[in-house]
């Protein structure tokens, strides 16, 4: 267990530690890379995000590193009589940091976060081939209820 690891908004300086984190991946086949080139449409989307009432990603720091990621997104509909949900995205954890308990404290992060918000619910969706994270949200007290599906355009 890492001892309290800081939780806080993501700045434009974390860039590039976050964008490492997200070209790591190699189960979430979303194209990332720390290619030179792309950084500006990294540093797009995060101001973007930076900008949005509605969104807001975090990175989890042990030590002045950034060891881990999420985002959170806010939205609302009129099922459920027009209440507000949060939908967690892109959770991220370095490898050499797994099993150090900084997952758990993004998740519970943004939990509080929605119960401060007074969602209705939070959602998340996760690839199907990440079963260690499966468990992971399932021992946090997320439940399999919904099946999730993709069109990607791009």
């Amino acid at each position: 267990m890492t001892d309290n690891p800081l939780i806080r908004r993501a700045r434009d300086t974390d860039l590039p530690a976050l964008i490492a984190l997200f070209a790591a991946d190699d189960a979430g086949g979303h194209g990332d890379t720390t290619d030179e080139a792309a950084y500006e449409d990294y540093l797009r989307a995060f101001n973007v995000i930076e900008a949005s009432q509605n969104e807001q990603l975090f990175v989890a720091e042990v030590e002045g590193e950034v060891v881990g990621t999420f985002e959170i997104v806010f939205t609302r509909a009129l099922t459920g009589r027009g209440a507000l949900s949060m939908i967690i995205e892109a959770v991220q954890t370095r490898s050499d940091m797994r099993s150090k308990g900084i997952g758990a404290k993004m998740i519970a992060y943004a939990v509080e976060e929605a119960k401060r918000r007074d969602c209705r619910l939070i959602q998340l969706m996760s690839n199907a081939v990440r079963t260690d994270a499966h468990r992971f949200y399932e021992r946090l007290g997320f439940a399999k209820s919904h099946f999730g599906f993709k069109m990607k355009l791009k």
